[in-house]
């Protein structure tokens, strides 16, 4: 699997908690990570759609 090296600038909510128990997202707002595993997996992703999704409830149970 080839690696791919990126100078994404990640931003994190001013709102988290020192233990860093939160998510990050890039500037571009297309990938998300772990805060806790910055060398970690990214998950690609419309954070747009997704915030929309949340706030429409579609997550609820």
């Amino acid at each position: 699997m080839d690696t791919i090296m990126t100078t994404d600038h990640w931003l994190k909510s001013s709102h988290s908690s020192a233990n860093g128990d939160c998510v990050e997202l890039t500037r571009s707002l297309d990938r998300i990570r772990d805060s806790k595993d910055p060398d970690g997996p990214t998950l690609n992703v419309n954070v747009r759609e997704l915030v929309r999704a949340v706030k429409d409830g579609r997550f609820d149970h």
